[in-house]
Order: C-alpha cells, then sequence, then structure tokens
C-alpha cells in the first residue's frame, strides 16, 4: 500500500493517559471512603462551589429563569430530535419467543435499567447539547431514574442553558458537580441514596480516567478520550470546507486530534494552507485549543487508492469520520471502523454534535473497531429465559449429563440425572460415565 504523510503527529492521546491515572485513583479512594463529605471538599476546592448540590424545584426555576424564549426552542428541537432517534433505536428492539426443540421455548426481554447518572462538562466551554444527549436516549430507553451532573460554570452556579437542557430532556434528579466526584458521585449513589446502572458522557481525560476505572462496578456509554475527526476527501471536495471541518473540531481541546485522508495531493497541500489561517481567524479561548490540537496531533495522509483510503481510515477508527467524495455509497458500503459517519458535504460533525438526531458520544482511541457510541442500548438490557416441557427434558437431559461428564463436571450432571430419574423412572438413559476424580 503506498501512503504518504504529509503531515504527521508528533503526539498522540495516549501519551497523555498515564497523568491522570493517579490522581483519578486517589480521588475515588477518598471518595469511596469518605463519601460525601470528600465530595464537598472536592467541590470546593477544584470548582470553588459550597452550595446545594442537589438542586430544588424552586432553584432549577430560578437557574433557567432568564433563558431566552429562543433559547429554550433551540434546546427543544435538538432535544427531540435526539429522543426522537432513541425512541427508533428502541422500537428496533423487540421481545421474542421461540422454540428451539419440541418443548423447548426461549426467549428475550429488552428492559431498560433502572438508574442512569448523566454527565455534562462545563469547563472550556458550556456543553449545552451533552446534556440532553445523555438525559434525552436514556428517556427513550425507559430508564425509571435519571440523574444529571455538570459542573459549576466559572465560578457561578450551573451553567442556566445547561440546566435548562437537563430539564428539557426530562432528568429527575440534577446535581451541580462537576469532574471525577461528580462521576463518582452518581456511580456510589451519594446524596440521592441511587447508585447508577451505567454513567454515560463526554469530559476530560480525569472524567474519561474515572469512567474507566469504575467500569465493572457501573456500565459506562464508552472509554472516551479528546474528541477526534477524520475527513476522507478526493478532487471533487471543497478545500475550504474541508480545512473549516477540521478546525471546527480542533477547537475541542489542546489534545484533540484532526485527520485528513484523500487521493488528491493538491487537495492536501490546499488545505494544509487553509488550516492555520482558520484557527488564527478563532477567538481566543477556541484559537489556542485548535492550534495546539493540529500542531501536536493533525495529520495528513496521502493514498493512491480509495482502497487505500478505506484501509487507512479503518486503522485509525476515528469517533467522528466525514466523506467528502464522489460515490459516496461506495464509501458507506466500505467503511467499517468509525463512531458516527457524515456522508457529503451538506453534513458535518457540528450538525451531529448538536442537533441532527444520532448521538454525539462516540468512542475515541481506536474503539470504534469494536464499539458504536451511546444509544439507547446502552441503557437496556437483553436478557434471556427459557422453559421446557418434560418430555423435552428428556433429550435436552441427557445431552447434557453426557457433556457435563466430558467435562468433568459431576455435580452438574447430577441435576439432570435426578430430573430423567423423577420424569422418566422406567426409562434407561446414557448418561455418560460417571467422574472418579
Amino acid at each position: 500500500m503506498a501512503t504518504q504523510y504529509l503531515k504527521r503527529a508528533s503526539k498522540t492521546p495516549e501519551t497523555e493517559t498515564a497523568t491522570a491515572q493517579k490522581v483519578v485513583n486517589e480521588m475515588l479512594h477518598e471518595i469511596e471512603t469518605r463519601g460525601e463529605a470528600a465530595v464537598r471538599e472536592y467541590a470546593k476546592k477544584l470548582d470553588k462551589w459550597d452550595g446545594d448540590i442537589i438542586m430544588t424545584p424552586a432553584q432549577i426555576d430560578q437557574g433557567i429563569k432568564d433563558v431566552p424564549a429562543s433559547v429554550k426552542a433551540d434546546i427543544e428541537f435538538a432535544a427531540q430530535q435526539v429522543y426522537d432517534f432513541a425512541l427508533a433505536q428502541r422500537r428496533s428492539l423487540e421481545d421474542f419467543s421461540t422454540e428451539l426443540y419440541p418443548g423447548v421455548t426461549a426467549g428475550q426481554r429488552v428492559i431498560p435499567v433502572n438508574v442512569v447518572g448523566c454527565y455534562a462538562p462545563a469547563g472550556r466551554y458550556a456543553h449545552i447539547a451533552s446534556a440532553y444527549m445523555g438525559v434525552a436516549t436514556a428517556k427513550a430507553a425507559g430508564v425509571k431514574s435519571i440523574i444529571a451532573c455538570s459542573s459549576p460554570f466559572r465560578g457561578g452556579g450551573m451553567h442556566p442553558y445547561v440546566l435548562y437542557a437537563f430539564k428539557a430532556a426530562g432528568a429527575d434528579t440534577i446535581m451541580t458537580l462537576g469532574g471525577v466526584q461528580a462521576i463518582a458521585t452518581m456511580a456510589y449513589g451519594l446524596f440521592t441514596g441511587k447508585p447508577a446502572d451505567v454513567v454515560v458522557g463526554p469530559g476530560n481525560k480525569f472524567v474519561a480516567e474515572a469512567k474507566r476505572t469504575l467500569f465493572g462496578k457501573v456500565g459506562i456509554d464508552v472509554f472516551a478520550g479528546p474528541s477526534e475527526v477524520a475527513v476522507i476527501a478526493d478532487e471533487t471536495a471543497d478545500p475550504y470546507i474541508v480545512a473549516s471541518d477540521l478546525v471546527g473540531q480542533a477547537e475541542h481541546g489542546h489534545e484533540s486530534p484532526a485527520w485528513l485522508f484523500t487521493t488528491s495531493k493538491a487537495l492536501a497541500d490546499e488545505v494544509m494552507g487553509l488550516v492555520p489561517k482558520l484557527i488564527e481567524d478563532l477567538p481566543p479561548t477556541a484559537r489556542d485549543a485548535a492550534y495546539c490540537a493540529w500542531r501536536d496531533y493533525g495529520e495528513v495522509v496521502l493514498c493512491d487508492t480509495r482502497e487505500e483510503v478505506v484501509e487507512v481510515s479503518d486503522r485509525y477508527a476515528s469517533e467522528h469520520l466525514e466523506v467528502h467524495t464522489a460515490d459516496l455509497d461506495w464509501w458507506l458500503a466500505n467503511l467499517t471502523c468509525y463512531g458516527s459517519l457524515f456522508l457529503g458535504e451538506e453534513t458535518t460533525v457540528a450538525f451531529g454534535d448538536k442537533a441532527s438526531g444520532p448521538n454525539h458520544v462516540l468512542p475515541t482511541k481506536g474503539a470504534a473497531r469494536y464499539s458504536g457510541g451511546l444509544s439507547v442500548h446502552k441503557f437496556v438490557k437483553t436478557l434471556t429465559w427459557q422453559k421446557m416441557t418434560r418430555d423435552a427434558a428428556k433429550r435436552i437431559g441427557e445431552v447434557t449429563a453426557r457433556i457435563s461428564r466430558l467435562e468433568g463436571m459431576e455435580a452438574h450432571a447430577r441435576t439432570a440425572d435426578d430430573r430423567l430419574r423423577k420424569y422418566f423412572p422406567n426409562e434407561t438413559f446414557d448418561r455418560g460415565e460417571p467422574v472418579q476424580v
């Protein structure tokens, strides 16, 4: 395969992961040991917050009283888009039963988990969309209790727009908490008495590490790292739009990779010339983040054929993958590893991040090779059941006894033996040779 790196990253997201582990482990131990007191101390130390953790209905109403009607309308529209898509996902999952062998019936029930914790960060930016992405999806799944957390914003209480997004999407409990202490609080059920079955939502490397560490005690959405974008483009693409979309995701943070995979050297050169200019034109906060992200993590890969581009793209398994090419259907049929796919110039990651409907909480750091993003599936369990007649137990029991003894598991075999003797006292069965060791 002939590929050429016209720009190569000097860092990878993995280089920054280890720095968070020690801090997170210490915090989680402290919170698990000392509970709510430790949470309050971290909230005051890290976020300068010593107000109420759980917001009362009156506090919520006070917090959103000045949200403009136009902002409410936009949030409600976007939240409804997310809810409707998640509801369609839920309806694609069905209970069923089937007869596998005469008298052996097995089935599946799809039921929601009981408690979900949804996190929305509010550090460099107020992540309004993250608030309704988690809550609306859990709501569509039928979760009974949805607990939502976001940090104090720039020294005050929760950002009013994030708060409104939680409320509009249907959160049952809203807490003013950020970072590791928020994730731990939801996982351990502090302040609410309801430990979360699943905790979801994006965040910085400390939040991501907290979720990774707690996985097993609770379910999580994805092993998330810094936001990523890859753009596949050929000679038909608009270089300015491609450059704009790369910069649009690089503003997420200093460690957010932006990658271009292309078969056109001319397009690659033009995009690489445009990106620094577009970054320079950003406001200070976004400019600082995008500049570092492009400098340290940006890559441009030139390939000879579109088949080579597919191989490269699937290896990177980008969180967000845009395709600016001719023959979009070919790419849809051949690409297999991505968090979410954006086909054609008319759609962009920002549309998916904010308002189009599919969820924006997606796998990063190669996890799209084996996992999708946040969906209603994360909030439901597919539980199996089975029952059988005594006649069916005759055949199943014989086979079970023989296989159990071949494995050396005599007690397993005897549970089958006992049923065969009880149900068919006058029959003889080949149950295998009893285990002697």
